[in-house]
């Protein structure tokens, strides 16, 4: 075995015959519009996690832009912040868009006319720190600031005596999201050490204290380049931590230029490009809310956040048949696709493809499986739905950080012994809230733990677990019978 040294966590290979995580840490990558921020560069909002509560700590700290097309990130603040059903967080987000390098080439110079000492410019793209009205000093002769309902930059007089009025020439920068690419959300480790993209991740757990559980990245996840890297990062992150991806497959085929807004052109897609990790769910198609369109991995993530919250935490259950805001399917803006219902939905539910359908009076998310689930094939049990892969990594993250600051103390008997008690009763503990069946046991064997391992200081217990499976399908038969005739003659009551 490779050296060690710390407290880990492995998931080991099926039996079938088979950090306490006190909250679902939520994460997403993408681009923010934090030119809209006084001060971004000293804040340190690029390729960091950053984490947000609501919507006015939202927009104080990254900014928000109703153009979700260009500010990525900003999706997930509706969802998480805005969302009609309930709010849900905290969240951690990895803005990659740096104003300082995706700006564009020229500075932009307008006219603005003060009435009152009052003007307002409509902006989304300006960086605020590059803000320059004429000959006059910010923060002697005017003030400036972002009004995030009209999204309108405004500009007021700091004299009241002797105010801004008519027309004054105002220039500045404007950002460029356009320029950010997949390689910056990939992102990568400098020689010095420095972390961009996905690899900012790294620093979540040293900077706060927190373990990742769902990674997202809407609009980008639809690559399958960034797709991959998301998957390996979640992987034994710092390595130990286990976490999982909700990612989306595209409305449109970029290599192709073609539309995939059909059952059979999605299915094929996500198996051409390999979407079918165990450690993630995929969704198709995107939906509406009224006039917005949303990628279904967002509503996913708020989803699995508010059910685990519900449940203190343990991911024992499946978002599937769960509201979500959503009005209509949406394929694409030319699709002459008009939708489908639950019998279609299975279709892709077969194929390991998480969607959305109306059943019930409600829109709701369709699909417990992880998109490594194929109907009818053989497969690894752990992977068919995203509970199971999930109560295992809480598991393994759980006994990490419970056990994490007892490394490098004496390991004698008594050590050994509190170990399996402890962690025994935390299986016990599962198995009384219904998130495992069966009985869930820890052990230290003998087999598994020679004394050439043990005199270098490396211990090993295995636990074997079932999660409690979703209730995916239950079936009523009915069978006609005509002794219920027997009534009409005195037979029956």
């Amino acid at each position: 075995m490779s050296y060690q040294h710390g407290a880990y966590g492995k998931i080991g290979d099926d039996k079938i015959k088979s950090a306490v995580q006190v909250d679902t840490v939520v994460a997403y990558i993408g681009t923010a519009p934090i030119n809209l921020v006084f001060g971004y560069t000293e804040k340190g909002l690029v390729n960091t996690p950053i984490k947000l509560e609501n919507m006015p700590k939202t927009q104080a700290t990254v900014g928000y832009s109703d153009n979700w097309d260009k500010f990525t990130l900003c999706e997930a603040f509706d969802c998480h912040f805005a969302n009609t059903i309930e709010n849900v967080g905290p969240i951690y987000v990895i803005n990659v868009l740096d104003p300082a390098t995706h700006q564009k080439d020229t500075k932009t110079t307008v006219e603005l006319t003060f009435k009152n000492g009052r003007a307002e410019y409509a902006s989304d793209t300006i960086i605020l720190d590059t803000f320059a009205l004429s000959d006059k000093v910010l923060g002697a002769d005017y003030s400036i600031d972002y009004n995030y309902t009209k999204g309108t930059v405004v500009i007021e007089s700091l004299n009241d005596e002797d105010p801004l009025t008519g027309a004054l020439e105002a220039s500045f920068s404007e950002v460029d999201p356009a320029q950010v690419t997949k390689d910056d959300i990939i992102g990568s480790v400098t020689a010095g050490g420095k972390r961009t993209g996905l690899q900012a991740l790294y620093k979540l757990y040293t900077m706060h204290n927190a373990v990742l559980n769902l990674l997202a990245a809407p609009f980008w996840s639809e690559d399958p380049d960034v797709y991959k890297a998301m998957i390996a990062i979640v992987q034994k992150l710092n390595g130990h931590w286990d976490g999982f991806v909700n990612a989306d497959l595209p409305l449109y085929d970029k290599k192709t230029s073609k539309a995939i807004d059909t059952i059979a052109k999605a299915e094929e897609w996500a198996e051409a490009n390999g979407y079918t990790s165990g450690f993630s769910k995929v969704y198709w198609p995107q939906v509406k809310y009224g006039e917005r369109v949303y990628h279904l991995s967002t509503h996913a993530t708020a989803t699995m956040q508010r059910v685990d919250n519900s449940h203190d935490g343990i991911p024992m259950e499946s978002p599937s048949n769960k509201e979500i805001m959503c009005t209509s399917q949406y394929f694409g803006k030319n699709s002459e696709n008009e939708g489908f219902d639950q019998q279609d939905g299975n279709e892709l539910n077969s194929k390991g493809i998480t969607t959305a359908v109306f059943w019930g009076g409600l829109w709701v998310l369709w699909g417990p499986h992880t998109a490594y689930f194929e109907y009818g094939s053989d497969g690894v049990a752990r992977y068919i739905f995203e509970v199971n892969i999930r109560m295992l990594m809480y598991i393994t993250n759980g006994f990490q950080r419970r056990h994490g600051t007892q490394i490098d103390g004496p390991m004698d008997l008594n050590l050994q012994q509190s170990i399996l008690i402890d962690e025994q009763e935390e299986l016990d503990s599962l198995k009384g809230r219904g998130a495992l069946i069966g009985d869930p046991v820890i052990e230290f064997l003998e087999t598994a733990n020679p004394t050439s391992n043990l005199m270098n200081g490396d211990f090993v217990w295995d636990v074997s677990a079932t999660p409690t499976p979703p209730f995916k399908s239950g079936t009523a038969r009915v069978s006609y019978t005509d002794e219920g005739f027997a009534a009409y003659f005195g037979g029956g009551e």
